[in-house]
């Protein structure tokens, strides 16, 4: 792998990749958490994905030996354990590799084409995940605060979303220091979300991708 695209990318935004054996001893570090499906992992420059491609495969991973035997539910939790990973790039190019990245792989671990519900609400998720964006300034395309989205499997088919503004959580861990003001507060009164939506399903998540996926 070439780690370095052009000796004006480095000078200009710092951009090195990381090698893949790093990627995986990096992991190993976490190794339980990456092989959680609902832990949820954020790269704020994820540039193309590289690790969190490989989070990706450990998860469908556990997927495949938790849920392996049920296709309705190893379908609904390969979705969940893309839904917890998160990513911030500010290169245009890098951005549309790592969502076609990870779009590929679980397309590949559950076979899916363009066309079907699963891929669409997989391009979706992918498209609130992995922000367009300067993680230094938190602040997206359009200088719009950088938004995430928490996804949660409610069971039954049906998926929770809410979104949470990435300069709140951020300067959340300031109330929490000891000695603060906010230090007794709950995590529950900390981490208000911006906005709730009501259940969704596959379909209905599918339904929220640009046409020009199919």
């Amino acid at each position: 792998m070439n780690y370095v695209k052009s000796k004006q990318r480095v000078a200009d935004h710092g951009e090195v990749f990381t090698p893949a054996w790093m990627v995986e001893a990096m992991l190993d570090l976490v190794k339980n958490e990456t092989e959680r499906i609902d832990s949820r992992f954020l790269e704020p420059a994820c540039g193309d994905g590289n690790f969190l491609v490989q989070i990706l495969r450990r998860k469908l991973a556990a997927v495949e030996l938790k849920y392996g035997k049920s296709d309705f539910e190893r379908q609904h939790y390969a979705l969940l354990a893309l839904m917890c990973l998160y990513g911030i790039e500010l290169l245009t190019d890098n951005i549309a590799e790592c969502r076609a990245n990870l779009l590929a792989i679980i397309a590949e671990y559950l076979n899916l084409a363009p066309s079907d519900d699963l891929y669409r609400a997989a391009f979706y998720v992918l498209s609130q995940n992995l922000v367009h964006g300067d993680a230094l300034t938190m602040r997206a395309q359009g200088n719009l605060p950088i938004t995430f989205a928490e996804w949660g499997y409610l069971g039954k088919g049906r998926f929770q979303r809410r979104d949470f503004r990435y300069d709140s959580l951020t300067h959340s861990s300031e109330f929490s220091q000891e000695g603060s003001l906010f230090a007794h507060l709950g995590k529950h009164e900390i981490f208000t979300p911006a906005k709730t939506y009501p259940p969704m399903t596959v379909g209905e998540l599918a339904a929220l991708a640009p046409e020009a996926v199919v």
